[in-house]
């Protein structure tokens, strides 16, 4: 899963940044309602959180902009605006969810993971293949009831592999869906990656899941 934070407050930007690293996201930030937008409509994101009193082009403006372009990204607005008026306002513009400032980080992890939820409820929530099973809310994986412990970059590939089943995932897709904006692409650390994901999946099954595509990506 992959976040866009567009937030002017830096320090805040980075205590939401490294919380939602803790959980397994790739989180982007950008810190100014020009860049956000310029992210937002170039990148593919599972959600964004928007501050609404952003330099350059305000929250506001952004929004509309992404939801006149059709672009359905689940959004969650973030400000220190807390009148009837202004959250009617935010919702009315597009935005899916509002929350003021301060607030609980216990709470705004909640509704940031419901929104998730929402915008995939065509999703299946449990991936089974060949006794391999992956519940993404309980964040656990098991083989034939065997349990397997992952890192959080480790669980985001294997979900992305599994929800493309019998498909090939290139590299390309791997880095967007997993890494943030400032990744280096010429790395080999995805292939690093899954190098000891399959050690964890496969050692001692007699069938290998994940295979590689030489040249391409991989496939489960």
């Amino acid at each position: 899963m992959r976040i866009l934070v567009i937030e002017d407050e830096r320090r805040l930007s980075n205590i939401i940044k490294k919380g939602f690293l803790e959980d397994g996201f790739a989180v982007d930030q950008a810190f100014d309602g020009e860049e956000g937008l310029y992210l937002a409509e170039n990148e593919q994101y599972n959600l964004i959180i928007l501050d609404l009193m952003l330099p350059k082009i305000d929250g506001v403006e952004v929004c509309k902009s992404l939801r006149i372009k059709e672009i359905k990204t689940p959004i969650l607005m973030l400000t220190a605006k807390s009148t009837i008026e202004d959250k009617v306002n935010g919702l009315d513009i597009g935005a899916d969810d509002y929350m003021t400032k301060p607030f609980s980080f216990i709470e705004f992890r909640s509704r940031i993971h419901a929104l998730i939820r929402r915008s995939h409820q065509d999703i299946s929530p449990i991936l089974s293949i060949d006794g391999l099973i992956l519940d993404p809310l309980k964040h656990k994986i098991t083989r034939d009831g065997k349990e397997i412990t992952l890192t959080p970059k480790e669980f985001a590939i294997l979900e992305l592999l599994m929800r493309h089943r019998d498909e090939v995932v290139t590299r390309t897709m791997i880095i967007e869906h997993v890494w943030d904006y400032n990744f280096d692409g010429m790395s080999n650390i995805i292939d690093v990656f899954v190098v000891t994901l399959r050690k964890k999946i496969d050692k001692g099954f007699k069938n290998n899941l994940i295979k590689t595509v030489h040249g391409v990506g991989y496939i489960i």
